[in-house]
């Protein structure tokens, strides 16, 4: 979020929550989704791929810079 006259502060420095997920139901869904976000011009941080813990996701920054990931 933003106001005028006040300076931005970094994300990577805030206090808070570190991203949101939303699970989508299949990979496919997944694939389809990142795809979207690519076309969109949106920055992809990560995947689609298969993490060490198991889940399949695709984590990206909204156009406010805060990490969403979805999985399946």
């Amino acid at each position: 979020m933003s106001r005028p006259g006040h300076e931005s502060a970094s994300l990577s420095d805030a206090a808070g929550w570190n991203h949101v997920a939303f699970s989508l139901g299949s990979q496919d869904a997944v694939d389809a989704m990142a795809k979207r976000l690519r076309e969109g011009g949106f920055e992809i941080l990560s995947g689609p791929r298969t993490t060490g813990d198991g889940y399949y996701e695709c984590a990206f920054l909204d156009a406010e810079g805060n990490q969403i990931e979805v999985t399946a």
